[in-house]
């Protein structure tokens, strides 16, 4: 049995400004995300984006994932409380970002900057995509950090106490998720897409992996408090939110392969 190592949220302090663990993460990921974009357009001959491009779909993608996670969260996790208390609304460093909603603002902001680029949403998804599951891991292990979103009791060796939850030991379902959602995927998103793959097929394997893998820690990870199992008893909201972006996933790599195959002479 673990015990929860009680980290200090706050990375360091200057004065009045704090800075948090937390959104360090979140700085992590989009650094990451832009070195690796730079790489990616190393391999391709021509480069499909400029470097400049590249920083610009960081910044526009990073705009759309903040906006779009602490929205989401509110309308599908907590609409009550921030209905109650509107300025928490700004504390995004005491958590409350939802993946669900980070992918429609970076979907958004993707399709606008691919407008102006003259370039097809799935075009610019399909590049930007195997970027992004480190920033997820790193979320994730900020989560951790935070002592938030741990997992359901459990008897296995690894099993961790969080002491500001109860003594029972847990499953650490961030670290799982880092693990599955950021190094796993990231691995197979990155040699996927350095072959040459149909329109669509990358955005469709990642919602197909992603919801997967997220459908199947949500059942060793506790349910939020407030809400509960949301069907059948055992069905949670990330599973509920997950399972469409499974179903996606299936259509976007069936239509990519067939208008393949239906372009192949025959």
């Amino acid at each position: 049995m673990l015990t929860y190592p009680e980290i200090d949220p706050v990375l360091f302090q200057l004065g009045p400004l704090k800075v948090h663990w937390y959104g360090m993460m979140y700085l992590i990921g989009f650094a990451l995300a832009w070195w690796l974009g730079l790489q990616k357009i190393k391999q391709r001959t021509p480069a499909i984006f400029t470097p400049q491009q590249i920083s610009d779909l960081v910044f526009y993608g990073a705009l759309g994932l903040v906006l779009g996670a602490r929205v989401g969260y509110i309308l599908f996790y907590d609409l009550s409380d921030y209905i109650a208390s509107p300025l928490n609304l700004f504390k995004v460093w005491q958590g409350g970002m939802s993946f669900h909603g980070g992918l429609i603002g970076v979907m958004i902001a993707m399709w606008l900057y691919g407008r102006q680029l003259g370039r097809g949403f799935f075009e610019v998804t399909d590049f930007i995509i195997p970027l992004t599951p480190l920033g997820l891991c790193a979320g994730r292990i900020g989560n951790f950090i935070n002592g938030e979103l741990w997992g359901r009791p459990t008897d296995l060796p690894w099993g961790m106490v969080f002491p500001h939850v109860d003594s029972l030991p847990r499953h650490p379902s961030q670290l799982y998720e880092a693990a599955l959602e950021g190094i796993i995927l990231f691995t197979i998103m990155w040699l996927f897409s350095k072959r040459p793959r149909p329109t669509m097929a990358v955005s469709g394997l990642f919602l197909l992996l992603y919801g997967t893998f997220r459908f199947m820690v949500e059942f060793f990870r506790e349910p939020d408090t407030h809400l509960g199992f949301i069907a059948f008893d055992w069905m949670t909201m990330g599973q509920l939110l997950t399972f469409p972006m499974v179903l996606a996933g299936i259509i976007l790599m069936s239509l990519a392969y067939y208008r393949q195959t239906s372009k192949s002479p025959g």
